[in-house]
């Protein structure tokens, strides 16, 4: 029963390679991916094709960065309701940037916007905002293009008002907030159960409209055209966790060590700031790399106005005609996914192109690991009844699954 498991599942990790039958050459195929979106390895394809889709959208106009942040004292209440308080985080952000554009004083239309939530800092603690790449102009209700005006002292591209975003932003967040508290949708734990009365949730809230909450603005980097640098540096959080691979350092007994940059001091500009060496327990490493597993079907990476799928078809390609440039045409396959093209040629059965005569096979490395099944049905604890139901439950996976072309994943 082990073996049916096995050849009707994808592997858990490990690599595999092909080996000739005739002249014994062996090519590395790759990597068997867990497919999940909060592993740090498997993430870098899901970047790379989401990078090369996002590509497809740049407009030849300056791009801008903007940040809204959530502030520390809500941490808590936001860990406890994560659907309902990111989701208001995306939509207070989007308003406050659509209405400010929309606004004849300064740009008078319609932006574009893509954005991806974070939840973490570099320690991994609770630091929930919002990352936005805007294209430096707007489409007026005319159907004219409205570019970012510049600065008259710097010279350099100009969006909106960095104080009169903050300000609109937390204005608009607050307000869904009371809306949810008044509707009974928050879920308050015991350390915030004595929010349920009214007089304690106004005193919750009063500190919070009275400080200057944290939103960021620049246009595009130094030297830099386009949002190239920008994207780049999102990609790397779009299909990734709190802390990547490179930065751990060691895991020796219950202490877990990895570099973080050191918190800003006062009075100490934020180029300055250091990589140190943190340590922490092996179980508070695990509590903090937990808080920012979002939950199931949660979409952290969002596209409004412009680059949204209701207009990407129509307006945005109406902004390029007015820009002047032809419309995009969309990628080949082998572009939008780089590895299907080598795995289509690389795969069990095709011929060798080292000899051309053998076929290849498939040959798992000797240190894959035992899949979630096979660990579960070899335990002294499972019993007859468990293979029947797991075998079920992986033949209606296999129905369900990717399409056929995937071979190369498949354990022979």
């Amino acid at each position: 029963m082990l073996a049916e498991l096995t050849a009707c599942r994808t592997p858990a990790l490990g690599s595999y390679s092909y080996a000739c039958e005739h002249c014994q050459a062996t090519f590395f195929g790759g990597y068997n991916s867990c497919r999940n979106r909060y592993c740090p390895t498997c993430g870098g394809p899901t970047r790379g094709r989401w990078l090369e889709r996002v590509r497809q959208d740049i407009l030849p106009v300056d791009y801008f960065h903007f940040v809204f942040t959530l502030p520390d004292s809500i941490s808590s209440l936001a860990w406890a309701n994560q659907k309902l308080v990111y989701d208001l985080l995306f939509h207070s952000a989007w308003q406050t940037l659509s209405q400010l554009a929309a606004d004849p004083r300064r740009l008078g239309g319609q932006l574009g916007a893509l954005m991806v939530l974070h939840t973490w800092n570099q320690l991994m603690r609770e630091h929930a905002h919002v990352h936005c790449v805007i294209p430096g102009g707007a489409l007026s209700p005319q159907g004219a293009w409205i570019p970012a005006r510049r600065s008259k002292k710097t010279g350099k591209p100009y969006l909106l008002c960095v104080q009169a975003v903050s300000r609109l932003f937390r204005g608009k967040f607050l307000a869904g907030l009371k809306q949810l508290h008044a509707s009974g949708k928050l879920n308050l734990p015991a350390s915030l159960s004595h929010l349920t009365d009214k007089q304690a949730w106004e005193q919750f809230l009063t500190p919070l409209y009275q400080k200057e909450w944290v939103a960021y603005g620049e246009g595009p980097p130094e030297g830099t055209r386009g949002p190239d640098a920008v994207l780049k540096y999102l990609a790397r959080y779009v299909a990734g966790v709190a802390i990547s691979d490179r930065r751990l350092i060691s895991h020796e007994g219950d202490e877990v060590k990895f570099w973080a940059r050191e918190p800003k001091k006062p009075g100490r500009s934020s180029r300055k700031n250091r990589r140190g060496v943190q340590t922490l327990s092996g179980a508070e490493f695990v509590r903090r790399f937990l808080l920012h597993i979002l939950p199931r079907g949660f979409q952290r990476i969002r596209y409004y106005g412009l680059l949204s799928n209701r207009h990407r078809n129509t307006k945005l390609a109406q902004v390029r005609l007015l820009l002047g440039e032809s419309p995009q045409q969309p990628l080949p396959a082998e572009a939008n996914d780089p590895g299907d093209s080598q795995q289509e040629v690389l795969a069990p059965g095709s011929e060798c192109p080292n000899c051309g005569k053998g076929l290849l096979q498939l040959v798992q490395s000797v240190d894959t690991p035992l899949g979630w099944a096979d660990i579960l049905l070899a335990s002294p604890f499972a019993t007859q009844s468990d293979g029947s139901w797991w075998e079920d439950r992986l033949r209606g996976h296999r129905c369900r699954g990717a399409p056929a072309g995937k071979g190369p994943r498949k354990v022979a």
